[in-house]
């Protein structure tokens, strides 16, 4: 049977050393290592060659979970890679999910589920926790699309409404990351999308154009 190699990625202690001890009692699996951050990881990319799965937390300080699934996908794209953590807000999961994360677990996940999820994703299954799924269930069953006074265009998020709205009143792209607690990358990651589903080329366009359809709300003076 081969070994499951696994990279584990959480800045909390107690959860890093927990998953290890738990992971590491199994006959099938084995954590390579384990870190404290994806820029201390990323320190140390050789270690990812010949690993199988990565467990990674999504609220990571700097770089966060989710442009750390970008970055190991682009790299790594054999690796699967597991989220486990606190935050269960569908932006959340779909970001993760869009970015190449195969599962999507709750902290809460027992230990015994968290084993049964690891073998499941690195047999190519996509393992969620049943409140996850569900979310995820719902948001396919919701329209794509909102409807406008002047048209029909693709919906925006909450985290892009968010930036919007910041940007609207004249923050800086280091100060809108800053107060999302996003990296500055992360912010114009979710500026390209914003720009292509309102089909502007700049910030100025962008804010009036939301304005305009009334995504956003007029910046109080």
């Amino acid at each position: 049977m081969h070994e499951i190699n696994i990279i584990i990625i959480e800045d909390n202690k107690f959860i890093r050393e927990g998953w290890t001890a738990i992971i590491n009692q199994q006959e099938d699996m084995h954590v390579r290592n384990s870190f404290r951050s994806c820029e201390e990881a990323f320190e140390h990319t050789e270690i990812f060659d010949d690993s199988d799965l990565v467990l990674m937390d999504i609220g990571l300080p700097g770089i966060s979970g989710i442009e750390g699934v970008r970055y190991l996908r682009d790299k790594f794209p054999k690796l699967a890679i597991v989220m486990c953590t606190v935050f269960d807000d569908e932006e959340k999961i779909f970001d993760a999910l869009c970015a190449g994360a195969v599962g999507y677990l709750s902290k809460k996940t027992s230990p015994e589920k968290l084993i049964e999820s690891l073998r499941e994703a690195y047999s190519g299954g996509s393992p969620m926790s049943p409140n996850i799924a569900r979310k995820v269930i719902r948001s396919f069953q919701k329209t794509k699309e909102i409807k406008t006074p002047v048209g029909v265009i693709e919906k925006l998020t909450g985290r892009e409404e968010e930036i919007l709205n910041l940007m609207a009143q004249g923050k800086t792209y280091s100060e809108i990351a800053s107060e999302l607690f996003l990296s500055v990358d992360g912010v114009y990651y979710h500026i390209r999308h914003i720009y292509e589903k309102l089909e502007v080329h700049s910030r100025a366009a962008a804010v009036a154009e939301a304005i305009k359809k009334r995504l956003i709300q007029p910046p109080r003076k």
